[in-house]
């Protein structure tokens, strides 16, 4: 079984810095793209930022030039580096892996619990 867990989330006043991190575990051959959503009161789920195993990157326009994401495959790891923030970043914000292979004959996607990010005014 393959288990995500998501560290680093907090409060954090406007204009503030937080670094999100995410290890996965279990018995992983391998993890294609990586990635950060988030959710935020009342509103759906959006994808913040992905990086695939080539390493292309994929940011939401929102938080381009802010938020810089970046995996480490020996550890099985992704970060989100978050600067500048601001209030409409708070949320819960997920971590997910994709095309993960392990025992399992077919890849898959797996999520972590969540880690809550507020940002004070």
């Amino acid at each position: 079984q393959v288990q995500l867990v998501e560290s680093g989330g907090g409060l954090v006043q406007t204009g503030g810095s937080l670094r999100l991190s995410c290890a996965a575990s279990g018995s992983i051959s391998s993890i294609g793209a990586m990635g950060w959503y988030r959710r935020a009161a009342g509103k759906q789920r959006e994808l913040v930022a992905r990086i695939t195993g080539g390493g292309s990157k994929q940011y939401a326009d929102a938080v381009k030039g802010r938020f810089t994401i970046s995996r480490e495959d020996a550890k099985n790891t992704v970060s989100l580096q978050m600067n500048s923030l601001k209030p409409e970043d708070t949320a819960i914000y997920y971590c997910i892996a994709q095309g993960v292979r392990t025992t399992m004959p077919a890849p898959g996607d797996y999520w972590g619990r969540g880690t809550q990010v507020t940002v004070s005014s």
